[in-house]
């Protein structure tokens, strides 16, 4: 990483160093001249990079300002949350827009909580499974049918967990959750685990990328038949509780309602600490695909766990090899959880560095954390409300562009 980088990251504070005279020297002890002038060019050239690193951060912080409220006036989202960290230190954090429009209209707030739709795969899915590993409770090889029989069926008797976990098990990428739910009610979560265990395997094991929503569906159940817990409160107890996550949640409390940004309004009913997502709600909230709400600066305790080799504040939820296989590419360009260089990774912006790790979630809302420079971006929007005719992409792209902006870049330097 350039000098110049650095000076965007971090602060930066010149050294001057002096070469020790030897003993008896006649110039062993400067003069009072000479010090005075280290001391001003010392104390020149830290002003002259604080105010080089002070412009540079309001030149950035101006230009996110400027994007998200631009979204908002085109009618894109109609709020946003934004929060930029570099290592321990939040750098930037502001809430625009509002958390609910329709009905009626609720403002936005740092603290607000955001369905995270599939963040929820490698945030918790993912992560409770890496903890098994950890805890020698299963091995990414063993195959899926070893914890679910009826799942050796129709080309799917190869598939392991790793296959679920990187999005090249063949499943399909989804399932008709109207049809389910007329059928067998809502919620119906064994009825759905029946319904993914029956399915024809659309390509073999490994073979292709498809990203599939059943998949981590399916590894949640997994993570019950091992623990006896659900995703919930699996993650809850070993993941989001250890870290001081504390507004990081399945099903929140109805006492969270006030906080809880508004995502789409369903046959006239404004869904607002209901996950959004349908497969989810038909497992009852913890689907393993989507139904944990969280809020920006839980999620940068996550992220700061993450760069920190999988500890936090005294607190170790997962090893550092658990950590690498989260984060770095297993197959595919996908890691056990994150993305890393799949087509889905586009989220990144074109100037992260291949390390950059990313998530997406439908409701609008993103991750990316990028272990070269320490920095990372949380963006959280409520895009498909309140009709689902929204869109994050743009957002999303712009604001990683000038997060991850290269050394040279005008403003940076």
């Amino acid at each position: 990483m350039s000098d110049k980088h650095k000076i965007f990251v971090g602060w930066a504070v010149p050294t001057i160093h002096r070469q020790r005279p030897s003993h008896g020297s006649r110039w062993a002890q400067p003069t009072l001249r000479f010090r005075t002038l280290h001391l001003a060019i010392a104390l020149l050239l830290c002003l002259s990079l604080s105010c080089r690193v002070e412009h540079a951060r309001d030149a950035c912080w101006d230009r996110i300002d400027t994007v998200v409220q631009e979204e908002i006036q085109a009618g894109h989202l109609p709020g946003a949350v934004v929060l930029v960290g570099h290592g321990d230190r939040i750098l930037y954090h502001k809430a625009f827009g509002m958390a609910v429009a329709e009905p009626f209209q609720t403002p936005m707030r740092n603290d607000t909580v955001f369905d995270l739709a599939s963040l929820t795969k490698p945030t918790a899915t993912a992560a409770a499974i890496l903890i098994l590993v950890d805890r020698g409770k299963l091995d990414p090889n063993d195959r899926v049918a070893g914890y679910l029989p009826a799942f050796a069926c129709n080309g799917k008797e190869g598939v392991r967990i790793r296959h679920l976990l990187t999005h090249t098990s063949g499943l399909p990428a989804y399932t008709d959750a109207k049809a389910l739910k007329e059928l067998y009610g809502n919620p119906c979560p064994d009825e759905v685990i029946e319904k993914i265990c029956g399915l024809k395997a659309q390509s073999e094991p490994d073979q292709e990328f498809r990203y599939s929503c059943l998949g981590y569906i399916t590894l949640a159940r997994v993570v019950r038949i091992v623990t006896g817990q659900g995703i919930d409160e699996f993650a809850h107890t070993n993941l989001f509780a250890p870290l001081g996550m504390e507004h990081t949640r399945f099903n929140p409390p109805a006492a969270w309602q006030e906080k809880i940004a508004g995502t789409e309004i369903v046959d006239e009913e404004l869904l607002r600490g209901t996950v959004h997502d349908p497969l989810a709600r038909l497992m009852a909230g913890a689907g393993g695909n989507a139904g944990l709400f969280s809020t920006a600066s839980d999620l940068s305790i996550y992220c700061r766990m993450l760069l920190n080799g999988g500890s936090w504040n005294g607190q170790r939820v997962l090893s550092p090899a658990a950590v690498t296989m989260l984060t770095t590419a297993q197959s595919h360009g996908r890691a056990y959880g994150f993305d890393v260089s799949s087509s889905y990774s586009w989220v990144k912006g074109p100037n992260a560095s291949p390390a950059a790790f990313c998530h997406t979630g439908y409701t609008g809302t993103s991750l990316v954390c990028d272990p070269a420079t320490g920095t990372y971006l949380i963006l959280l929007t409520n895009s498909v409300h309140p009709h689902d005719k929204g869109t994050s992409k743009p957002i999303r792209q712009k604001i990683a562009e000038i997060v991850f902006a290269p050394p040279d870049s005008p403003g940076q330097s």
